[in-house]
């Protein structure tokens, strides 16, 4: 049988490795993240905070179910936002206005403003690639295979225990 925390950490520890992985290649290696680099973090950042959680309330199975049901929400959130930010680098999407610089009018002090505040790294620049995809593509295997995972403990989770 699975235990309460031992569920958690498998769910938690997925994302721990995706954050660390990120922070690893964006502080270690130089690789900077765009915008929507910045949003696949964040579905990982709450599932870690939802494990931690899970591993206090383990007691409550109530409250385990609900939790494995969000973080498998939680890496399908993620999984999407991959896919959109993958589809972005292949010009199959546009990508958010935050991501590239569009002149668009305005004043000379709008463009200004536009210019100061555009980011370093466009969304559709692939910063790292291996075996033809890119971290963004490597993230939506990553985040859909924690959703199946935390998927299949919820599954196993309901079902009543024997004896």
């Amino acid at each position: 049988m699975v235990t309460a925390k031992r569920m958690m950490a498998c769910i938690g520890l997925p994302a721990v490795v995706a954050l660390a992985g990120a922070l690893t290649s964006q502080y270690g290696f130089g690789l900077h993240p765009c915008d929507l680099c910045i949003y696949q973090r964040i579905p990982y950042a709450i599932i870690i905070v939802l494990a931690l959680i899970g591993v206090i309330v383990s007691k409550h199975r109530g409250l385990l179910g609900i939790i494995l049901v969000l973080a498998a929400l939680l890496y399908l959130i993620d999984g999407g936002i991959a896919v959109y930010h993958a589809g972005v680098e292949w010009g199959i999407f546009e990508g958010p206005d935050s991501c590239s610089f569009k002149a668009g009018g305005g004043s000379l002090e709008d463009i200004r403003n536009r210019l100061m505040n555009a980011p370093l790294v466009s969304c559709k620049d692939t910063t790292f690639e291996l075996f033809g995809l890119s971290m963004a593509g490597w993230n939506v295997l990553y985040a859909f295979a924690g959703a199946l995972l935390s998927a299949k403990l919820y599954l196993r989770f309901r079902k009543p225990a024997h004896g």
